[in-house]
């Protein structure tokens, strides 16, 4: 890369849907208005038998579930780059499809226990049916031993918000137990933090960063199955098999010792035993003058775990612009799923065919479309497939930190993490909408079909923190996340989030996430077409959509296209 991009003012979204047109503002329209639109040649050449095959394939028993540094990792890489290489395109790293990303794998031994000594009884909780516990840090064993217990409510601290639940307390050596989500969800009330809306301060990774910046020496987090937006079977299966992690120099010793969570019901005993009431305290954590509660109780639990460390790959395939191939836009999807579980069990496989086989594949069609436009766009565009991303983001998050392609050169990202599997929509989701400019471009996009957009119907499960596309946003690109749309053009809303709400609770990160025949995946290809047209506008532009006035990440991205000689 040698160009550096200077930013360039986007159009609304009514212009953009006129030019897509080819209409608005154009006295020769008369004369172009028949002629074919390369957009349209291009998406006839995204496949639905080609899609549901390739869901099939990537969520087979024989893929193994898709999981970092196994033999299902290696058939799933060779066949993404076997399928990019047939759709034309070029390997995305030199000559090379594929990014080397250093992972350390944990996997605990044995079946520790958590024991408590409060004050009216001595308890002790089965792992994982009533907690899970697991620790950052690379080391065989690690402990924490009577470790003095404080509730920090949700253990935030946010100055904008004007809050800090560590306020007058010190963390140092000592386990804090918190809540899941934020305070404006368990009150809905619209002033606290963004209300109903998760914001980053409600996601459990960020609880057990700020934990480690308090020097607390454990950190659990209590579930509550409404507020994480999952019941507990999804904590107890994606803390019970390795534990996926980027290393650092210190062997992430600045973790802290021990990281858990417990069950609701066990956090109400530990609270009765030492004396408080554990309704009471959570609903006193909602108010900006909560201040941390000692429980007078310390807690105990060691964990020893079998360390590997491996190297897992990220898959980059390119389509090289025509006029400015240093600009480009990504695609991003996961490629990984959680591979095989408890072996004594009739189906241990965690095919993952909806998270994330829908949206792999879903590359693969976009990829074939861009190849199939009768000219090269201008940008580039970039198939990126990541792994880890169901052990925090860790693919995505690498290349993050070590682009091939530098930041301030990426004009988008626009990511894939589950397709619509249940048919025509009348609308779309974007997930954190009103975030960026990219908005604007998925309306025209819909709006050409008679789609509208809406926003995220479950915004307290935090979403937006939850997939590839925020390791993006926190360096600055602007980046966009559909979910499915609720308004089935047959069925309406509450058929579909009934649906919805059925494999949140019967296949998420579950060995039932499986490949169904009955999936209606046209609406997946519709929603397809829309991300191509979005992507097909930016790369032959040269546009440079931005962050909303007032958006946390909007200062970065100002700061690269500044940097690079824009204003």
């Amino acid at each position: 890369m040698t160009t550096a991009p200077s930013p360039h003012p986007t159009l609304p979204a009514m212009l953009l849907a006129c030019a897509a047109l080819a209409t608005c503002g154009n006295p020769d329209a008369t004369d172009t208005a028949d002629a074919p639109d390369p957009a349209d040649a291009a998406v006839a050449a995204m496949s639905l038998e080609a899609y549901s095959a390739a869901i099939q394939t990537l969520s087979s028993d024989e893929f193994e579930g898709r999981a970092p540094s196994t033999a299902g990792e290696e058939l799933t890489v060779n066949y993404l780059v076997e399928q990019f290489q047939a759709a034309g395109l070029e390997p995305g790293n030199g000559d090379s499809f594929f990014q080397s990303v250093p992972l350390v794998a944990l996997t605990e031994q044995g079946t520790p226990r958590l024991t408590v000594r409060a004050p009216q009884a001595s308890l002790s909780y089965s792992w994982p049916d009533e907690f899970v516990a697991w620790t950052r840090r690379v080391v065989e064993n690690e402990s924490i031993s009577d470790s003095e217990m404080v509730f920090v409510g949700y253990g935030v601290v946010a100055p904008e918000y004007g809050w800090n639940d560590y306020e007058g307390v010190d963390a140092a050596g000592k386990t804090v137990i918190m809540l899941v989500n934020d305070p404006g969800f368990a009150t809905q009330d619209d002033a606290l933090f963004r209300g109903n809306a998760m914001t980053y301060y409600g996601r459990w990774t960020y609880k057990f960063e700020e934990a480690a910046r308090q020097g607390a020496a454990g950190a659990i987090v209590v579930h509550e199955e409404a507020a994480a937006g999952y019941p507990w079977a999804v904590v107890s299966g994606g803390w019970t098999g390795p534990q996926f992690d980027q290393a650092g120099e210190d062997g992430n010793m600045d973790r802290v010792q021990v990281e858990g969570w417990v069950q609701t019901d066990v956090a109400r005993e530990i609270f009765a035993a030492s004396g408080f009431d554990y309704d009471a305290l959570a609903q006193a954590a909602t108010r900006p003058d909560f201040q941390a509660v000692p429980l007078g109780a310390a807690a105990s639990v060691a964990v020893s775990f079998d360390i590997q460390r491996s190297e897992s790959k990220n898959v980059l395939a390119l389509l090289p612009g025509s006029e400015r191939p240093d600009e480009l836009i990504i695609y991003t999807a996961h490629w990984d799923h959680f591979g095989v579980g408890d072996e004594t069990l009739e189906d241990p496989i965690f095919n993952g065919a909806f998270d994330n086989a829908t949206g792999t594949a879903g590359l693969i069609e976009l990829a074939r479309a861009f190849a199939a436009l009768p000219e090269r766009p201008a940008r580039s565009v970039l198939f990126l497939a990541v792994t880890a991303e169901e052990q925090g983001l860790l693919g995505s998050a690498y290349y993050a930190a070590n682009p091939v392609y530098p930041t301030a050169s990426t004009v988008a990202t626009i990511n894939i993490d589950g397709v619509n599997v249940d048919g025509p929509m009348n609308d779309i989701t974007i997930v954190g909408m009103g975030a960026s400019e990219l908005d604007d471009y998925l309306e025209a996009a819909a709006g050409r079909v008679g789609r509208v957009l809406r926003p995220d119907p479950e915004p307290e499960k935090g979403f937006y923190y939850r997939s590839d596309h925020f390791s993006f946003a926190k360096v600055g690109v602007p980046s966009i996340y559909t979910d499915s749309g609720i308004d089935h053009v047959e069925h309406g809303e509450e058929w579909t989030l009934a649906r919805r709400a059925d494999y949140t609770s019967n296949r998420y990160h579950k060995v039932t996430d499986e490949f169904d025949p009955e999936w209606d995946l046209t609406g997946a290809l519709d929603d397809l077409e829309l991300m191509f047209r979005v992507g097909y506008r930016l790369v032959t532009s040269d546009d440079w959509p931005n962050w909303r006035e007032g958006n946390e990440f909007r200062g970065i991205r100002d700061g690269d296209l500044g940097g690079a000689g824009g204003g």
